[in-house]
């Protein structure tokens, strides 16, 4: 299957902002809705490694449109939002208390409801972020696996990139990614700018933040049945949703981790591991009427 190469250039609506956290500043994209479609909730969208809020370009305008007050980040130590010097605090358990928190500033007042979506990486982040009280009226998982990667090409990158970046730094680890992208079908169809994105983004990261979360990605444990028992404890609802073309982890494996969890499963056509850019109307299809109906069982 081929779908289209994903791009986080889209136009939108969302303003630049900064959330405080433990680490300084998150870089974030904002939208907040029209007040007259205003249903008094907060989407909070987390990317996975290496990328960035931009990757949920596509997703801003219309789910501002539906009436949330959207904000997608940049993870502590990724492209423009700053983080400490240690590998251990980007890994998805240490970064998930960061969400934790944010997610519970962001839900303060008036308690708005927060819905908590997490892609790929993130997907491990936002589990952690629930595991560590954060207090979320929905949780989406994002073509998010239930523990570490499974073998093949993202895991072997991860594996020949470790070496690279910590002996010869930054720059010779993005000409490694960018030997490999090279190889990727449809690469040399790829609009210049958009590969100077990905190639700034990656160089704005910190060392230390993309060598703790590949250490996570490589060593994450099964976490899924400690997940469902606080979810079934506090009735918070959840949704497995990928692409029918996920190279990541397995469809199979998706579908079983929504089973585990007594979660909403969908598979994407036209998609493959990032629908938010490959397939956002198929992802908006699912992700809206869902959380909709969430926001209603909770008022009811």
């Amino acid at each position: 299957m081929t779908v289209p190469f994903p791009s986080p250039l889209t136009p939108h609506r969302g303003a630049r902002v900064e959330l405080p956290s433990r680490y300084g500043p998150i870089a974030a994209l904002r939208a907040e809705p029209d007040p007259e479609a205003d249903l008094g909730a907060v989407a909070v969208l987390v990317p996975g490694y290496p990328g960035s809020k931009e990757d949920f370009a596509p997703l801003l305008d219309p789910i501002s449109d539906a009436g949330f007050d959207v904000i997608a980040i940049d993870l502590p130590g990724l492209n423009e939002s700053g983080g400490p010097e240690d590998e251990a605090a980007y890994r998805p358990g240490a970064l998930g208390e960061v969400v934790a928190e944010l997610v519970n500033d962001l839900g303060a007042g008036e308690r708005a409801p927060v819905l908590l979506l997490g892609h790929s990486f993130g997907g491990l982040v936002t589990r952690a972020a629930v595991l560590a009280g954060a207090r979320v009226a929905g949780l989406t998982l994002l073509c998010s696996g239930p523990s570490e990667l499974p073998d093949g090409d993202r895991r072997q990158a991860i594996i020949e990139g470790e070496p690279i970046l910590r002996a010869k730094g930054m720059a010779a680890a993005q000409e490694l990614r960018e030997a490999r992208d090279a190889r990727r079908p449809g690469w040399a169809h790829v609009p210049q700018r958009l590969k100077e994105f990905y190639r700034s983004r990656f160089l704005a990261s910190k060392p230390a933040g993309l060598l703790g979360m590949a250490d996570g990605l490589r060593y994450e444990p099964d976490l899924v049945p400690k997940l469902g028992v606080v979810l079934q404890s506090t009735g918070t609802p959840s949704l497995v949703v990928c692409g029918e073309g996920d190279d990541v982890w397995p469809v199979s494996a998706q579908r079983d981790m929504a089973e585990r969890l007594d979660a909403d499963f969908a598979v994407l056509a036209g998609a493959g591991h990032s629908p938010n850019v490959e397939n956002p109307e198929a992802l908006l299809a699912t992700l809206l009427p869902t959380w909709r109906a969430w926001l209603t069982e909770k008022s009811a």
